[in-house]
Order: C-alpha cells, then structure tokens, then sequence
C-alpha cells in the first residue's frame, strides 16, 4: 500500500495533488520532486507505479519479490538502490533484516519497504526538519536512507559485540563451557552474524560507487556529484561495520574451537578418572576372584588370620593406588 506521497520543494513539503500522476506532473512543470514511499505493495498496486515512473520490469520484479542482496543498477530512467535495515532483538538475541529498494529519477523518489524494522519514517521526519539538505533533490533522500541503515548497523555491531563478550564469559567459566546447550548458543550466534554478514557485505560495492572512490570513479546517473562526500562518509562508517563482522566471526570461531578443546580435556579427565576407579576396584576383584575358586589345595585357607590379612592387603593396596592416581592428577 501506499504509505506516503508528497511534493518537495526548495526543500519544504508543499501541498500538492493527492494523485501521484498528477504530483509528478506538477513537479516536473514548477520543479522540485516526488516522494512515494509503498510498503509491501502488491502487483496490482505497484503496476499504476511502474507506468507513470516508467521503471524498468526488471526493478520492478525485485522490488515486489523482495529477498535482494544489496546493490546498486543504473536504468535508462532511473537508479535502483536495495538496502537491507537489520534490527536487533534485545528479547531474544537475534539479528532480522527487511529491505528497502529505493527508486531514483529526475522528479522522483520511489521507495518500496519489506519486513520491519525499516528508518523510512524516521528518515523522512529528519529530512522534513532539513530543508537545506531536502534542497538537494532525491539525491538527499538516498543518502539520508544509507545513512541511517548503516547507523544503525554500528548498534547492531555493539549489541552483538556485548552478546559475544557474554558467551565468552560462559565458555570460561568453571561450569559454563560444560553446558549441553553451549555449542547450540556458539552456532546459534554464528548464525546471527552470518545474517549480519549479508547485509553489510554486498552494500560496500554500491556505496563505492555512489563515492566514486577508486576504480568507480565514473559519475552515477540521477545523483548529484556534490554529494560524493556524503557517500563516502557513510562508506567509511560501513567498512568499520564490516571490520567489526569479521572480528566478530573469528571470535566466535575462536570461541567453538575453545569450547571443543574443553570439552575434549574434560571428556579425557573423565577417562582418567574411570580408569583409575576401575583399576582400583580390579584388585580385591582379582584377589576375591583367586580365593573364591574353591579348590582343595590353596595356601592359608586354613590359617586363622587368613581373612583379615586378605582385607588388610586388599586395603593397603587400595591406598597404595588411590594416592597414586591422585598424585598424578587422575583422580
């Protein structure tokens, strides 16, 4: 459905015709531009879009369908722009993304919302309260969704940061690391980041290339070269993000391979301590086993301290081997 429609001039919203169609061509006859926001709009809804923007079936096809990685596509009559917000989920300790696909032309700004979590509305009131940044056309309103995306990336970085300083805690603790439900946590968190990890990712080429940075040096059709060093702000605030994802996952690679290494000490003191209680209990086994055989002719079975002798052997031994396990450490 359409959430938004509305006419921006010199930087300030101006009341306008509440047909689209009617909006563009205002816009197009007196200047400024048109900004439609849509959330999860359906074919149908998005058709009469589609014509009187004369965006390309292909950007089209993705906007409705969703699930994009992020990027940036030039068409004859617009730029295509997908971005995907990710939210952190304090409650439960999880990372969802939606996405945003931002429509860019001459006179218009169309933006296309799937999932929650997105900063359309927030980027939207931000813009409205500055006018000398809405004054620079539709080009304003694709940094300012960037912007905000990759903000908030940097949270969700330091909410998963705390997350994984915690499960540190935990796999070093004298009981944690033990725990059944450890290795699911480790993996469960793994999954988190890999999440994380293809929303940050992909959007380094586009952001490169709306900065002209390095080999992208060539201009962007409907961006205002002027804004180059907003871009390459925001690009410079993605790669910190990214650096802080890979540290992130090779800690908690760090972390499983830790985890596992306890796991196989304490599996091998467990071992110890088994084969050291067994061995004790072999030996008044073993003796008990010899004078249980019943035969006619043995040594001291006639013999009045036969039997607290055998006890007190079997306790001497006993003693003998328990401070010599418990010497090395098995027991």
């Amino acid at each position: 459905m359409i959430v938004d429609c509305a006419i921006y001039r010199d930087g300030h919203r101006k009341e306008g015709p509440e047909d689209f169609s009617d909006a563009l061509e205002e816009v197009r006859a007196t200047g400024g531009f048109v900004w439609i926001g849509l959330h999860e709009p359906s074919e149908k809804e998005f058709s009469l879009v589609t014509e009187e923007f004369a965006l390309h079936p292909l950007a089209v096809e993705d906007a409705l369908k969703a699930h994009q990685r992020p990027k940036l596509e030039m068409y004859d009559d617009s730029l295509f722009a997908v971005l995907k917000p990710v939210v952190y989920e304090a409650e439960s300790d999880r990372v969802s993304t939606g996405e945003v696909m931002v429509f860019l032309g001459d006179h218009f700004v169309v933006t296309v919302r799937h999932g929650e979590g997105s900063p359309l509305g927030a980027v939207r009131r931000r813009l409205e309260h500055e006018p000398e940044m809405l004054g620079r056309g539709p080009t304003a309103v694709l940094y300012a969704i960037a912007d905000a995306v990759v903000d908030h990336y940097l949270d969700v970085a330091t909410e998963l940061q705390t997350d994984l300083e915690e499960l540190e805690a935990e796999v070093f603790s004298p009981d944690g690391g033990g725990s059944r439900h450890t290795a699911s946590r480790i993996y469960d968190f793994r999954r988190q980041i890999l999440e994380f990890r293809r929303a940050t990712g992909p959007l380094a080429l586009p952001l490169n290339r709306l900065a002209g940075s390095g080999p992208f040096g060539a201009a962007v059709p409907y961006v205002d070269e002027r804004a180059r060093p907003f871009f390459r702000d925001v690009s410079d605030h993605l790669t910190r993000v990214n650096e802080s994802v890979e540290g992130l996952d090779r800690l908690v690679s760090d972390i499983l391979s830790a985890h596992l290494a306890q796991m196989s000490v304490r599996q091998n003191d467990d071992m110890r301590q088994i084969s050291a209680w067994a061995a004790m209990a072999a030996v008044p086994t073993m003796i008990a086993g010899i004078y249980g055989m019943n035969f006619d002719h043995m040594p001291e079975l006639r013999w009045v301290w036969s039997y607290p002798a055998v006890i007190l052997v079997m306790a001497a031994l006993e003693v003998g081997l328990y401070r010599l396990f418990k010497h090395r450490g098995w027991l």
